[in-house]
């Protein structure tokens, strides 16, 4: 799985020096009227930050989930296909579904404990999901997130995935690389989705519920906060982050941009006001301006209003491309995922692209 940890501080050294937000000691303005509060007040705030998202279908002949899944978690080596979430193998994203041999969609909050289902809400919300193997989801199916005592290796059409069931307890371990992951979107979801607008009302505890019950409880949390602090937030992470809130939801998940929050709200810091200085937080502050340029995700061109002049930037902050006084630009040569582009002239603009 393409989780490159190592590169994550070049890139956020990279955008604070391309964008001129700060780091070490400066919360976005996204996060702003969270800071200085504690407990059920900053959860409350939290929620209030990222409630109301766009909502998308399950399935459907528009934008639905399936589409926005092939953006968000495609292989960058390779764009035809995605990335499955527990296996991290590497498939052919043009196979959903496919009469249970293609890849499916997970639900990493299970839809059934609060029992949402698919529709729209915590149904379709692609904070939390994400492409998977159809055998490993079966084998997932509602389980809690435990580290497993009396294991069984999840294998799916003779591949080892690296998940494991526990013969013992209705729960679940994924692999290491993306056990931070799956804390990190438990942890949006118990925020996003606090039982206001008709919505449900989900919350981490440290049962574990058998396969029949549908209330709206999950975990386990205790172990989500060690998985919380063992796997740091990815590139990975970062970047898909970026896209739902860029390109879709227009909401983000805190816990990806500030994942010392777990601590300030189940933690040994449940008692502390949120300063936001804790982490370095990878949220790209960009200006919301008349500037326009299509399409956004792009394959092979951009396009632009009027004569510009560019620069585009990867996500490591290297020059990929520069045009001068020129109503597009040709971006096929470059690998599928984020750039930042930089607009010279008197507004000097950044903008994000997909491709």
């Amino acid at each position: 799985m393409p989780h490159i940890k190592s590169a994550g501080a070049k890139l956020l050294l990279f955008a604070s020096l391309l964008f001129g937000f700060t780091l070490n000691g400066q919360v976005s303005s996204y996060y702003q009227s969270a800071v200085g509060l504690s407990g059920q007040q900053l959860k409350t705030e939290l929620h209030n930050i990222i409630d109301d998202h766009v909502e998308f279908p399950y399935t459907s002949s528009s934008t639905d989930v399936w589409d926005i899944l092939k953006i968000t978690d495609r292989d960058t080596s390779n764009p035809n296909n995605v990335i499955l979430l527990y296996s991290g193998r590497s498939v052919d994203a043009a196979q959903e579904y496919n009469s249970g041999s293609g890849w499916t969609r997970e639900h990493v909050w299970a839809k059934s404990r609060g029992d949402f289902g698919t529709s729209p809400g915590p149904g379709t919300d692609v904070h939390h999901l994400r492409p998977l193997d159809a055998g490993v989801n079966s084998s997932r199916n509602n389980r809690s997130f435990d580290n497993c005592n009396n294991c069984d290796e999840v294998i799916d059409n003779n591949f080892a995935t690296g998940s494991f069931i526990d013969q013992s307890q209705w729960t679940f371990q994924p692999p290491a690389e993306v056990k931070g992951d799956v804390a990190r979107m438990l942890f949006y979801m118990a925020v996003r989705y606090e039982g206001d607008n008709n919505e449900e009302d989900l919350e981490l505890d440290n049962s574990i519920p058998g396969q029949t019950d549908k209330q709206p409880f999950h975990g386990k949390l205790e172990t989500l906060l060690q998985w919380n602090d063992e796997d740091p937030v990815s590139d990975w992470e970062r970047n898909r982050n970026e896209v739902i809130f860029q390109q879709f939801q227009q909401n983000r998940n805190p816990f990806i941009d500030h994942p010392e929050l777990a601590d300030y709200l189940w933690g040994g810091k449940a008692n502390d006001s949120w300063t936001g200085s804790d982490q370095e937080t990878g949220f790209i502050e960009l200006q919301n301006d008349e500037f326009k340029f299509w399409p956004n995700p792009a394959s092979s061109n951009i396009y632009f209003e009027n004569e510009v002049s560019i620069i585009i930037y990867n996500m490591l902050g290297e020059k990929v491309l520069t045009t001068q006084n020129k109503k597009s630009a040709d971006i096929h040569e470059l690998d599928c995922g984020l750039y930042l582009l930089n607009i010279s002239g008197n507004s000097n603009l950044k903008k994000l692209i997909v491709k």
